[in-house]
């Protein structure tokens, strides 16, 4: 009986090559295993694809919602954002997949996972540690690292191998972008963008929704309310998380919001340049952050910024399945324990505009911050606050008079 592996299934042109060619140079029975992280209509077709290019088995799986609840709401809570800008879409959405991956392979009774992540990327290190995490056991195949078996080095050389086997799928050679879409983002690499030198070409390259010179030239306000840090619903209206992220992209492309052109450093050592198109993600951190900063205090806050960096980075560099994503997340959690309320804002060409914030855990005082005086602020009191905050300063700058004096002296 042949062994089984699995293929992380794309449909595309690389992964459909990599079947006859893991069934040529392996002689696996192949089983395509393609996650649905909310790609739309890339998955058309899949099965047809699939069994013509020779895979005994296809399947689709539902991970929208398992990817919205549990690797989306963490990273939003955390507000987690790479380098400043990146938002983490195909990052949160791959240790989703390699989970999945291990749980048909276990179904299944594989020997091996594939994947068909380049050598160059960060894609193979986060699949690959996710597998290595889950199932140490099961042999992990990267064709394009595997140079002495693994030939083909261009689109052309793969149409060409797919026609010898009896493949002839409507494939073209052009040149075009290299996109990775989910439910929370799409990216773009490749064509003018492998030149930091040139703009976008936004008109050909934009998927989720427009430049802000074409959004509407007239705002449109947005409420959304958030029960313990997670989002509850749109204008009033009650949805489930995945339901709200493609509420929020459909608002967010009309109006230009999240449109992010980043170099940003790989893990493998390189800089890359690409451009994110995350609508609606960026609504919602934006909006999650507004109610954090009326109901966390100040050194919650402090130490929060310095924890959703190192939960960016551990997300981006694929360690979800380790002990210290799990500690980091359970101190988020535990920050999100009020972050309760409603948050309103304007959505106009590419910008959020703040519109009112309010929680019943709200840590603004009106009597407080007001200039005028209240029952619990007494001005005088500055007067020993500023003595001994500034105290080291004044020392300081007492010993260096000293030293100078002495100096002079000699």
């Amino acid at each position: 009986m042949k062994e089984k592996v699995i293929l992380a299934y794309s449909g595309g042109l690389d992964t459909t090559a990599i079947i006859p060619w893991l069934k040529e140079n392996f002689d696996y029975d192949v089983v395509c295993c393609c996650i649905d992280c909310g790609q739309g209509n890339e998955l058309d077709g899949l099965d047809e694809r699939a069994k013509l290019s020779g895979a005994t088995k296809l399947y689709i799986e539902d991970l929208v919602d398992d990817f919205s609840d549990n690797y989306i709401i963490p990273c939003v809570q955390a507000n987690a954002v790479y380098e400043n800008k990146y938002l983490l879409g195909t990052s949160m959405a791959r240790p989703a997949i390699a989970k999945r991956l291990v749980e048909i392979a276990r179904k299944e009774g594989a020997t091996a996972i594939c994947h068909g992540a380049t050598g160059k990327g960060n894609d193979q290190i986060r699949f690959e540690l996710g597998i290595k995490a889950l199932a140490p056991d099961l042999k992990i195949i990267a064709p394009w690292r595997m140079t002495d078996v693994w030939t083909m080095q261009s689109r052309e050389d793969e149409i060409e191998y797919c026609k010898q086997h009896g493949i002839d799928l409507p494939f073209s050679s052009d040149n075009s972008y290299s996109r990775d879409r989910n439910l929370w983002h799409i990216s773009h690499e490749g064509l003018e963008l492998e030149d930091p030198a040139n703009e976008p070409n936004y008109d050909h390259l934009l998927v989720l929704g427009v430049s802000p010179e074409k959004a509407p030239d007239e705002g449109e306000y947005v409420t959304m309310a958030f029960e313990k840090g997670i989002p509850v619903s749109v204008n009033g209206e009650k949805l489930k998380v995945s339901d709200i992220i493609t509420k929020l992209n459909e608002l967010g492309g009309k109006h230009g919001i999240g449109i992010v052109d980043i170099v940003e450093n790989r893990v493998v050592g390189m800089k890359s340049r690409g451009v994110y198109e995350t609508p609606g993600g960026t609504i919602l951190l934006e909006a999650h952050q507004q109610l954090e900063e009326l109901v966390l205090d100040r050194a919650t806050m402090e130490v929060k910024k310095d924890m959703g960096n190192k939960f960016a980075q551990i997300v981006y560099e694929g360690k979800w399945f380790t002990p210290l994503r799990e500690a980091i997340q359970a101190f988020i959690e535990s920050t999100q324990q009020y972050v309760t309320g409603e948050v309103k804002f304007k959505l106009y060409k590419g910008n959020i505009i703040k519109a009112g914030t309010t929680s019943p855990y709200s840590l603004y005082s009106e009597s407080l911050a007001s200039f005028t005086t209240g029952d619990l602020y007494d001005h005088h009191d500055a007067d020993g606050f500023i003595t001994l905050f500034g105290l080291p300063l004044k020392v300081r700058a007492m010993k260096m008079q000293e030293a100078q004096k002495a100096d002079s002296e000699k």
